[in-house]
């Protein structure tokens, strides 16, 4: 992609046409010669990305949970949500990330938000289903998944994607 290209080179390129070679570019590390092949793609041809809205509980395992603690009690939650509990109720009681308060509501997610993981297992649930426990780098998580919708890519996610690309620059 141009954005990745150091913007010596980008900036050459994006002045040719397919076929056409820039004047002689020079730079600290020598003289280069630019030659356009073929363009395709750029910021307007980005496809929409399918967005998912979620919910999780999610129990950490930590130095002061074990675990198979950690696992033990997501086994009763999960018992609990077969036998009728609410799974926004149980979220707000017993999640332990900064989601319990919206009954474990994260929102609407980009492909990537998440570690691989949880996007996986999430990926894979019909809307409406919960989960069955997913473990993580975090803990165990059960997902549920209220929505899912095709959206562009919103100008503010583009610029954060831009600021991460220059960053690894």
């Amino acid at each position: 992609p141009l954005e990745r290209l150091p913007s010596i080179f980008a900036e050459a390129a994006q002045r040719l046409k397919p076929g056409e070679v820039a004047p002689i570019l020079q730079s600290p590390n020598g003289f280069h010669i630019v030659k356009l092949l073929a363009k395709r793609g750029g910021a307007a041809a980005l496809p929409p990305v399918q967005q998912t809205r979620a919910r999780h509980i999610l129990i950490k395992v930590n130095e002061l949970t074990s675990d198979s603690d950690a696992r033990h009690r997501m086994e009763g939650l999960l018992e609990r949500l077969r036998h009728g509990a609410k799974f926004d109720e149980l979220a707000r009681l017993y999640s332990q990330d900064g989601s319990a308060a919206k009954g474990g509501d994260l929102g609407w997610l980009y492909p990537g938000d998440t570690v691989p993981e949880f996007e996986r297992a999430m990926n894979d649930l019909p809307i409406g289903k919960v989960s069955a426990m997913v473990k993580s780098p975090f803990g165990y998580h059960l997902i549920e998944v209220l929505e899912r919708r095709l959206q562009e890519i919103s100008s503010d996610r583009q610029r954060a994607a831009a600021a991460q690309v220059l960053r690894a620059r």
